[in-house]
Protein backbone atom coordinates (compact mmCIF):
# COMPACT_ATOMS: atom_id res chain seq x y z
CA UNK A 1 0.00 0.00 0.00
CA UNK A 2 1.16 3.80 -0.56
CA UNK A 3 1.56 5.73 2.19
CA UNK A 4 -0.38 8.46 0.81
CA UNK A 5 -3.43 6.13 0.13
CA UNK A 6 -5.12 7.09 3.38
CA UNK A 7 -7.47 10.23 4.71
CA UNK A 8 -6.36 13.48 4.00
CA UNK A 9 -5.31 14.12 7.56
CA UNK A 10 -2.56 10.67 7.35
CA UNK A 11 -2.14 12.09 4.33
CA UNK A 12 -0.75 15.69 5.36
CA UNK A 13 1.60 14.02 8.08
CA UNK A 14 3.05 11.28 5.68
CA UNK A 15 3.60 13.77 3.01
CA UNK A 16 3.65 17.27 4.41
CA UNK A 17 5.45 18.82 1.96
CA UNK A 18 4.83 17.51 -1.34
CA UNK A 19 3.03 18.95 -4.37
CA UNK A 20 0.39 17.55 -6.03
CA UNK A 21 -1.46 18.26 -9.34
CA UNK A 22 -5.29 19.78 -8.87
CA UNK A 23 -7.45 18.41 -11.61
CA UNK A 24 -9.35 22.27 -12.76
CA UNK A 25 -5.73 23.02 -13.67
CA UNK A 26 -4.81 25.15 -10.86
CA UNK A 27 -0.87 25.52 -9.84
CA UNK A 28 0.58 22.96 -7.93
CA UNK A 29 -1.17 22.80 -4.36
CA UNK A 30 0.36 21.24 -1.02
CA UNK A 31 -1.64 18.42 1.08
CA UNK A 32 -2.34 20.21 4.17
CA UNK A 33 -5.23 22.59 2.53
CA UNK A 34 -6.74 19.17 0.88
CA UNK A 35 -9.36 19.77 3.91
CA UNK A 36 -11.06 22.54 2.67
CA UNK A 37 -10.89 21.15 -1.07
CA UNK A 38 -14.44 19.85 -1.78
CA UNK A 39 -14.41 16.45 -4.46
CA UNK A 40 -11.16 16.63 -5.61
CA UNK A 41 -9.15 13.60 -7.42
CA UNK A 42 -5.53 14.17 -6.24
CA UNK A 43 -2.89 13.06 -8.47
CA UNK A 44 0.47 11.85 -6.92
CA UNK A 45 2.56 11.02 -9.48
CA UNK A 46 5.35 8.43 -8.55
CA UNK A 47 8.31 8.77 -10.92
CA UNK A 48 10.41 6.09 -10.55
CA UNK A 49 9.79 4.21 -7.33
CA UNK A 50 6.79 3.92 -4.76
CA UNK A 51 7.41 4.79 -1.27
CA UNK A 52 6.07 1.91 1.09
CA UNK A 53 4.82 1.21 4.60
CA UNK A 54 7.70 0.38 6.10
CA UNK A 55 9.84 2.91 4.28
CA UNK A 56 11.59 0.91 1.38
CA UNK A 57 11.54 1.53 -1.80
CA UNK A 58 10.06 -0.54 -5.02
CA UNK A 59 10.18 0.22 -8.63
CA UNK A 60 7.32 0.45 -10.61
CA UNK A 61 6.76 -0.61 -14.12
CA UNK A 62 4.66 3.04 -14.82
CA UNK A 63 6.86 5.63 -13.81
CA UNK A 64 3.55 7.90 -14.53
CA UNK A 65 1.86 5.82 -12.42
CA UNK A 66 -0.92 7.76 -10.23
CA UNK A 67 -2.60 7.36 -7.37
CA UNK A 68 -6.36 8.34 -7.37
CA UNK A 69 -8.03 9.26 -3.81
CA UNK A 70 -11.35 11.15 -4.04
CA UNK A 71 -12.27 13.17 -1.41
CA UNK A 72 -15.86 15.14 -0.64
CA UNK A 73 -15.24 17.87 1.87
CA UNK A 74 -12.36 16.19 3.41
CA UNK A 75 -14.20 12.69 3.37
CA UNK A 76 -12.69 9.47 1.15
CA UNK A 77 -15.30 9.02 -1.47
CA UNK A 78 -15.58 6.09 -4.25
CA UNK A 79 -18.39 5.06 -6.71
CA UNK A 80 -20.10 2.29 -5.40
CA UNK A 81 -19.83 -0.97 -7.12
CA UNK A 82 -21.92 -2.32 -9.02
CA UNK A 83 -21.75 -5.50 -10.22
CA UNK A 84 -25.13 -6.88 -11.26
CA UNK A 85 -28.09 -5.01 -12.22
CA UNK A 86 -32.35 -6.12 -12.28
CA UNK A 87 -34.14 -3.28 -13.31
CA UNK A 88 -37.82 -3.61 -14.45
CA UNK A 89 -37.56 -3.29 -18.19
CA UNK A 90 -37.93 -5.82 -20.48
CA UNK A 91 -35.52 -8.64 -22.21
CA UNK A 92 -32.83 -8.32 -19.79
CA UNK A 93 -29.62 -10.14 -21.11
CA UNK A 94 -26.07 -9.70 -19.79
CA UNK A 95 -22.23 -9.65 -21.49
CA UNK A 96 -19.49 -10.10 -20.17
CA UNK A 97 -19.42 -6.48 -18.51
CA UNK A 98 -22.54 -5.41 -19.59
CA UNK A 99 -26.56 -5.92 -19.16
CA UNK A 100 -28.87 -5.03 -21.90
CA UNK A 101 -32.29 -4.03 -21.87
CA UNK A 102 -35.10 -2.82 -24.50
CA UNK A 103 -36.55 -0.01 -23.94
CA UNK A 104 -39.47 1.87 -25.65
CA UNK A 105 -39.09 5.86 -25.80
CA UNK A 106 -41.39 8.47 -25.50
CA UNK A 107 -42.25 8.34 -29.24
CA UNK A 108 -43.16 5.24 -29.64
CA UNK A 109 -39.61 4.32 -31.00
CA UNK A 110 -37.39 1.56 -29.91
CA UNK A 111 -34.25 1.29 -28.12
CA UNK A 112 -31.58 -0.25 -26.56
CA UNK A 113 -29.98 0.42 -23.08
CA UNK A 114 -26.59 -0.65 -22.16
CA UNK A 115 -25.65 -0.93 -18.39
CA UNK A 116 -21.98 -0.85 -17.90
CA UNK A 117 -21.01 -2.88 -15.12
CA UNK A 118 -17.76 -3.13 -13.29
CA UNK A 119 -17.63 -6.80 -13.93
CA UNK A 120 -13.80 -7.62 -15.42
CA UNK A 121 -13.39 -9.96 -18.18
CA UNK A 122 -10.45 -11.78 -19.04
CA UNK A 123 -9.15 -14.33 -21.15
CA UNK A 124 -12.95 -14.62 -22.29
CA UNK A 125 -13.45 -15.20 -18.12
CA UNK A 126 -15.75 -13.11 -15.85
CA UNK A 127 -13.86 -12.60 -12.86
CA UNK A 128 -15.11 -12.66 -9.04
CA UNK A 129 -14.82 -8.83 -8.95
CA UNK A 130 -13.74 -5.86 -10.42
CA UNK A 131 -12.78 -2.02 -10.07
CA UNK A 132 -16.01 -0.07 -8.69
CA UNK A 133 -16.52 2.81 -11.03
CA UNK A 134 -14.46 1.21 -14.28
CA UNK A 135 -17.72 0.89 -16.21
CA UNK A 136 -18.33 4.21 -15.21
CA UNK A 137 -14.54 4.97 -17.35
CA UNK A 138 -16.20 2.73 -20.02
CA UNK A 139 -19.15 4.66 -20.50
CA UNK A 140 -17.89 7.91 -20.59
CA UNK A 141 -14.39 7.16 -22.79
CA UNK A 142 -16.71 5.65 -25.20
CA UNK A 143 -18.85 8.65 -25.09
CA UNK A 144 -16.20 10.99 -25.48
CA UNK A 145 -14.76 9.06 -28.87
CA UNK A 146 -18.81 8.53 -30.33
CA UNK A 147 -18.71 12.12 -30.23
CA UNK A 148 -15.32 12.74 -31.28
CA UNK A 149 -15.94 10.45 -34.39
CA UNK A 150 -19.31 12.26 -35.18
CA UNK A 151 -18.47 13.21 -38.35
CA UNK A 152 -16.85 10.15 -39.36
CA UNK A 153 -18.97 7.41 -38.93
CA UNK A 154 -22.56 7.13 -37.40
CA UNK A 155 -23.13 5.47 -34.12
CA UNK A 156 -25.73 4.11 -32.03
CA UNK A 157 -25.55 6.38 -29.07
CA UNK A 158 -28.63 8.33 -28.47
CA UNK A 159 -27.82 9.65 -24.86
CA UNK A 160 -25.70 8.77 -21.71
CA UNK A 161 -28.31 10.43 -19.05
CA UNK A 162 -29.83 7.77 -17.20
CA UNK A 163 -32.89 11.12 -16.85
CA UNK A 164 -33.87 10.24 -20.58
CA UNK A 165 -34.27 6.51 -20.09
CA UNK A 166 -38.13 5.30 -19.69
CA UNK A 167 -39.52 3.19 -16.88
CA UNK A 168 -36.38 3.77 -13.87
CA UNK A 169 -36.88 4.99 -10.49
CA UNK A 170 -35.42 7.89 -9.16
CA UNK A 171 -32.96 5.86 -7.34
CA UNK A 172 -32.05 3.68 -10.19
CA UNK A 173 -31.60 6.58 -11.99
CA UNK A 174 -29.14 7.69 -9.69
CA UNK A 175 -27.21 4.68 -9.19
CA UNK A 176 -26.95 3.98 -13.21
CA UNK A 177 -25.83 7.75 -13.23
CA UNK A 178 -22.90 7.91 -15.95
CA UNK A 179 -22.67 4.25 -16.51
CA UNK A 180 -25.54 3.36 -18.98
CA UNK A 181 -25.75 4.25 -22.43
CA UNK A 182 -29.63 5.01 -24.49
CA UNK A 183 -28.60 3.49 -28.10
CA UNK A 184 -30.38 2.85 -31.35
CA UNK A 185 -31.17 -0.80 -31.89
CA UNK A 186 -29.11 -2.40 -34.66
CA UNK A 187 -28.31 -5.73 -36.18
CA UNK A 188 -25.15 -6.77 -34.92
CA UNK A 189 -22.95 -7.86 -37.28
CA UNK A 190 -21.27 -11.40 -35.85
CA UNK A 191 -17.86 -9.87 -37.13
CA UNK A 192 -15.94 -8.41 -34.44
CA UNK A 193 -13.04 -5.84 -36.39
CA UNK A 194 -9.62 -5.68 -34.99
CA UNK A 195 -7.02 -2.96 -35.90
CA UNK A 196 -3.54 -3.47 -35.02
CA UNK A 197 -0.90 -0.96 -35.11
CA UNK A 198 1.94 -3.28 -32.92
CA UNK A 199 3.14 -6.23 -32.45
CA UNK A 200 1.75 -7.41 -28.74
CA UNK A 201 -0.82 -9.98 -26.72
CA UNK A 202 -2.24 -12.90 -29.18
CA UNK A 203 -0.46 -11.03 -32.11
CA UNK A 204 3.19 -11.36 -30.36
CA UNK A 205 2.67 -15.16 -29.46
CA UNK A 206 1.48 -15.47 -33.63
CA UNK A 207 4.38 -13.75 -34.77
CA UNK A 208 6.39 -16.24 -32.47
CA UNK A 209 4.84 -19.35 -33.79
CA UNK A 210 4.66 -18.67 -37.59
CA UNK A 211 6.29 -15.24 -38.69
CA UNK A 212 2.54 -14.05 -39.47
CA UNK A 213 -0.24 -12.18 -37.35
CA UNK A 214 -3.73 -13.89 -37.82
CA UNK A 215 -2.37 -15.16 -41.00
CA UNK A 216 -0.75 -12.08 -42.59
CA UNK A 217 3.53 -12.21 -43.03
CA UNK A 218 5.42 -9.71 -41.32
CA UNK A 219 9.11 -9.18 -41.85
CA UNK A 220 11.39 -11.16 -40.12
CA UNK A 221 13.37 -9.87 -36.38
CA UNK A 222 10.31 -7.82 -35.07
CA UNK A 223 10.50 -7.66 -31.17
CA UNK A 224 7.32 -7.55 -28.94
CA UNK A 225 6.11 -4.32 -29.25
CA UNK A 226 7.50 -3.13 -32.45
CA UNK A 227 5.11 -0.68 -34.12
CA UNK A 228 3.99 -2.30 -37.52
CA UNK A 229 4.83 -0.67 -40.84
CA UNK A 230 1.26 -0.40 -41.55
CA UNK A 231 -1.91 -1.17 -38.94
CA UNK A 232 -3.55 -4.69 -39.85
CA UNK A 233 -7.31 -5.40 -40.04
CA UNK A 234 -7.55 -8.74 -38.42
CA UNK A 235 -11.47 -9.62 -37.79
CA UNK A 236 -12.72 -12.04 -35.54
CA UNK A 237 -16.09 -14.04 -35.23
CA UNK A 238 -17.99 -12.33 -32.40
CA UNK A 239 -18.86 -15.16 -29.67
CA UNK A 240 -21.66 -14.73 -27.63
CA UNK A 241 -19.96 -17.59 -25.33
CA UNK A 242 -16.69 -18.71 -25.13
CA UNK A 243 -13.31 -17.52 -27.77
CA UNK A 244 -14.05 -15.45 -29.94
CA UNK A 245 -12.19 -17.25 -33.37
CA UNK A 246 -9.83 -15.44 -36.23
CA UNK A 247 -10.51 -15.92 -39.71
CA UNK A 248 -9.65 -14.20 -43.14
CA UNK A 249 -11.07 -11.25 -45.11
CA UNK A 250 -12.33 -13.86 -47.21
CA UNK A 251 -14.13 -15.72 -44.20
CA UNK A 252 -15.64 -12.59 -42.86
CA UNK A 253 -16.99 -11.68 -46.96
CA UNK A 254 -18.92 -15.14 -46.37
CA UNK A 255 -20.76 -13.90 -43.33
CA UNK A 256 -21.65 -10.73 -44.11
CA UNK A 257 -21.08 -10.03 -47.81
CA UNK A 258 -17.43 -8.64 -50.06
CA UNK A 259 -19.39 -5.09 -49.74
CA UNK A 260 -19.88 -4.86 -46.05
CA UNK A 261 -16.56 -6.62 -45.36
CA UNK A 262 -14.89 -3.87 -47.07
CA UNK A 263 -16.50 -1.03 -45.72
CA UNK A 264 -15.91 -2.24 -41.89
CA UNK A 265 -12.09 -3.01 -42.78
CA UNK A 266 -11.37 0.71 -44.25
CA UNK A 267 -13.75 2.24 -41.36
CA UNK A 268 -11.76 0.00 -39.01
CA UNK A 269 -8.29 1.22 -40.07
CA UNK A 270 -9.56 4.74 -40.79
CA UNK A 271 -10.81 5.26 -36.98
CA UNK A 272 -7.89 2.99 -35.66
CA UNK A 273 -5.15 5.69 -37.86
CA UNK A 274 -7.11 8.73 -36.32
CA UNK A 275 -7.46 7.44 -32.37
CA UNK A 276 -4.09 6.58 -32.74
CA UNK A 277 -2.80 10.16 -34.14
CA UNK A 278 -4.86 12.04 -31.74
CA UNK A 279 -3.58 9.53 -28.73
CA UNK A 280 -0.07 10.27 -29.74
CA UNK A 281 0.02 13.94 -29.58
CA UNK A 282 -1.44 13.76 -25.56
CA UNK A 283 1.49 11.00 -24.85
CA UNK A 284 -0.54 7.34 -25.61
CA UNK A 285 0.30 4.85 -27.87
CA UNK A 286 -3.02 3.23 -29.26
CA UNK A 287 -1.10 -0.40 -30.02
CA UNK A 288 -4.35 -2.21 -31.23
CA UNK A 289 -8.13 -1.82 -30.64
CA UNK A 290 -11.79 -3.17 -31.85
CA UNK A 291 -14.90 -2.60 -32.98
CA UNK A 292 -18.10 -3.56 -33.39
CA UNK A 293 -21.13 -3.03 -35.82
CA UNK A 294 -24.60 -2.84 -36.76
CA UNK A 295 -27.26 -2.35 -39.03
CA UNK A 296 -30.01 -0.07 -38.10
CA UNK A 297 -33.50 -1.36 -39.73
CA UNK A 298 -34.41 0.43 -42.89
CA UNK A 299 -30.73 1.36 -43.29
CA UNK A 300 -27.72 -0.45 -45.41
CA UNK A 301 -24.51 1.30 -44.35
CA UNK A 302 -23.69 0.40 -40.47
CA UNK A 303 -22.87 2.16 -37.78
CA UNK A 304 -20.24 2.01 -34.90
CA UNK A 305 -21.59 0.35 -31.57
CA UNK A 306 -21.27 -1.46 -28.40
CA UNK A 307 -17.77 0.49 -26.99
CA UNK A 308 -15.00 2.89 -28.71
CA UNK A 309 -11.32 3.43 -27.70
CA UNK A 310 -11.67 1.94 -23.85
CA UNK A 311 -9.04 0.22 -21.21
CA UNK A 312 -10.94 -2.87 -22.48
CA UNK A 313 -10.90 -2.95 -25.73
CA UNK A 314 -7.73 -1.08 -26.69
CA UNK A 315 -4.12 -1.16 -25.50
CA UNK A 316 -3.60 1.93 -24.47
CA UNK A 317 0.63 2.69 -23.72
CA UNK A 318 2.55 5.21 -22.02
CA UNK A 319 4.76 6.95 -24.76
CA UNK A 320 7.24 7.85 -23.00
CA UNK A 321 8.00 4.72 -21.53
CA UNK A 322 7.46 2.33 -24.81
CA UNK A 323 10.59 0.17 -25.21
CA UNK A 324 10.00 -2.67 -28.30
CA UNK A 325 11.95 -5.80 -26.77
CA UNK A 326 9.17 -6.79 -24.10
CA UNK A 327 6.07 -5.89 -22.35
CA UNK A 328 4.96 -2.46 -21.95
CA UNK A 329 3.56 -0.73 -19.08
CA UNK A 330 -0.14 0.07 -19.91
CA UNK A 331 -3.20 1.83 -18.74
CA UNK A 332 -5.38 -1.16 -19.59
CA UNK A 333 -6.43 -4.70 -19.10
CA UNK A 334 -2.97 -6.08 -20.08
CA UNK A 335 -2.17 -5.44 -16.41
CA UNK A 336 -4.84 -7.76 -14.94
CA UNK A 337 -4.08 -10.33 -17.30
CA UNK A 338 -0.51 -10.27 -16.20
CA UNK A 339 -1.84 -10.49 -12.76
CA UNK A 340 -3.53 -13.84 -14.00
CA UNK A 341 -0.94 -15.35 -15.93
CA UNK A 342 0.78 -15.57 -12.81
CA UNK A 343 -1.90 -17.25 -10.93
CA UNK A 344 -2.20 -19.33 -13.78
CA UNK A 345 2.19 -19.98 -14.17
CA UNK A 346 1.50 -20.74 -9.93
CA UNK A 347 -1.19 -23.54 -10.83
CA UNK A 348 -4.32 -21.33 -8.79
CA UNK A 349 -5.96 -20.95 -12.22
CA UNK A 350 -6.54 -22.70 -15.76
CA UNK A 351 -8.28 -19.76 -17.49
CA UNK A 352 -11.65 -21.34 -17.08
CA UNK A 353 -14.78 -20.30 -15.19
CA UNK A 354 -15.64 -19.53 -12.51
CA UNK A 355 -12.93 -16.34 -12.67
CA UNK A 356 -10.61 -15.79 -9.57
CA UNK A 357 -10.87 -12.51 -7.00
CA UNK A 358 -8.33 -10.62 -7.81
CA UNK A 359 -6.53 -8.78 -4.80
CA UNK A 360 -7.01 -5.33 -3.50
CA UNK A 361 -4.01 -3.53 -4.77
CA UNK A 362 -4.78 -5.14 -8.48
CA UNK A 363 -7.73 -3.60 -8.11
CA UNK A 364 -6.84 -0.16 -7.18
CA UNK A 365 -3.67 -0.28 -9.81
CA UNK A 366 -6.45 -1.20 -12.46
CA UNK A 367 -8.60 1.86 -11.98
CA UNK A 368 -5.68 4.17 -11.34
CA UNK A 369 -4.44 3.08 -15.26
CA UNK A 370 -7.98 3.51 -16.50
CA UNK A 371 -8.28 6.75 -14.63
CA UNK A 372 -5.03 8.13 -16.52
CA UNK A 373 -5.99 6.67 -19.47
CA UNK A 374 -9.35 8.76 -19.53
CA UNK A 375 -7.37 12.01 -18.26
CA UNK A 376 -4.88 12.07 -20.61
CA UNK A 377 -7.43 11.26 -23.73
CA UNK A 378 -10.01 13.98 -22.64
CA UNK A 379 -8.03 16.27 -20.72
CA UNK A 380 -10.77 15.78 -18.15
CA UNK A 381 -10.56 14.64 -14.72
CA UNK A 382 -13.54 12.01 -14.12
CA UNK A 383 -14.31 11.87 -10.32
CA UNK A 384 -13.07 15.39 -9.76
Amino acid sequence: MLEYGCNPHQAQAALESDPVRVPNGAPSMILPQLPQLARLAVHRFVAQSCRLEDGSHRQDPLASHLDHTWYDNGEHVQPKLVMETNLALPNKRSGKVRDLYDVQLPDGSEALLIVATDRMSAFDVVLANGPAGKGMVLTQISKFWFEHFAGVVDHHLISTDAADVPGLSDAEREALDGRIMLCRKTRVLPVECIARGYLAGSGWKDYQNTGQVCGIDLPKGLRNGDRLEAPLFTPSTKADTGHDENISFDEGAKIVGEETMLWLQERTLTLYRLARDYAGDRGIVLADTKFEFGVIAGNDEPVLIDEIFTPDSSRFWPADQWQPGGEQPSFDKQYVRNYLETQVAEGRWNKQPPGPALPDDVIANTMSRYLEAYRQLTGRELFG
